[in-house]
């Protein structure tokens, strides 16, 4: 299959989108066009790509790639329900691709239909393990599912296949903090800021962590430098449902933030 952008873990956040090239011969013009509808999606310019994969599509409806890829622009512009019928139209085509079923979980996942998203991701594991952001949207969907335990397993699982996979263990570590194993989950927070100083994620979810222990003096120091990274980890919503952090270490990083006493 060509060039696919593929739109796993968490849509618009961790995960970016693969894009694959043309699978066979076409005419120059139609390459042209193929290359440049590709290139405005790879650029995030949905707008611009939506009306130059249709024109492509106009002219090889059959083109799985392409569909996969107006698909993943699709669902950027807000319509998960088109996007699905561009993913689900591209498996018919290549039923054995793997891509059109991650970018149909996510659509799936914007729609909250858990329990079709798990089954997309499945479908990828039960052919490839070790797909690692097949793992990662799963455990995003068991979260979402209220299971914390499945869900922190699956980010292990994912952040072990891929080897500096930070926003796994850094979820693996905020689903444990979920569970209350918050020894566990201050240990490995503290490792990854270790390895990734820069990271926000882990220094926001130790902000949290430590305010409920009582460590507002840290909490301060670290929530200073994940703020100035990415104020949205301010944001409860965002933090919801769209990085998917679990409900308590949210509503602790929340109270921190409104310097209530744990």
């Amino acid at each position: 299959m060509r060039a696919l952008v593929r739109m796993g873990l968490t849509l618009l956040l961790v995960c970016g989108v693969a894009l694959a090239t043309p699978g066979k011969a076409m005419a120059g013009m139609d390459q042209a066009l193929f290359e440049q509808a590709l290139r405005a999606s790879r650029n995030g310019e949905a707008e611009q790509a939506l009306p130059l994969w249709d024109r492509f599509l106009a002219e090889h409806p059959g083109d799985a790639a392409a569909l996969s890829n107006r698909g993943n622009v699709r669902l950027v512009l807000g319509d998960a329900e088109g996007a699905i019928a561009d993913q689900t139209r591209a498996m018919e085509l290549s039923p054995e691709e793997i891509d059109p079923h991650l970018n149909r979980g996510t659509a799936e996942e914007a729609l909250q239909q858990w329990d079709a998203a798990a089954a997309d991701y499945r479908w990828i594991l039960e052919r490839d393990p070790q797909e690692a952001s097949a793992l990662y949207n799963l455990g995003n969907v068991r979260g979402s599912q209220d299971a914390w335990a499945e869900a922190a397993e699956c980010y292990g699982q994912a952040s072990l296949a891929r080897p500096g996979f930070a926003m796994a263990r850094s979820s693996e570590a905020l689903a444990l903090y979920q569970l209350e194993s918050f020894e566990r989950a201050e240990r490995e927070l503290r490792n990854i800021i270790r390895r990734y100083p820069l990271f926000a994620d882990a220094r926001a979810g130790l902000s949290a962590l430590l305010w409920r222990q009582g460590q507002r003096g840290e909490a301060e120091s670290h929530w200073a430098a994940a703020s100035g990274l990415d104020p949205r980890y301010g944001q409860a919503q965002w933090l919801l449902e769209v990085r998917r952090w679990p409900p308590g270490p949210t509503a602790d990083l929340m109270a921190f933030l409104r310097l209530e006493t744990p």
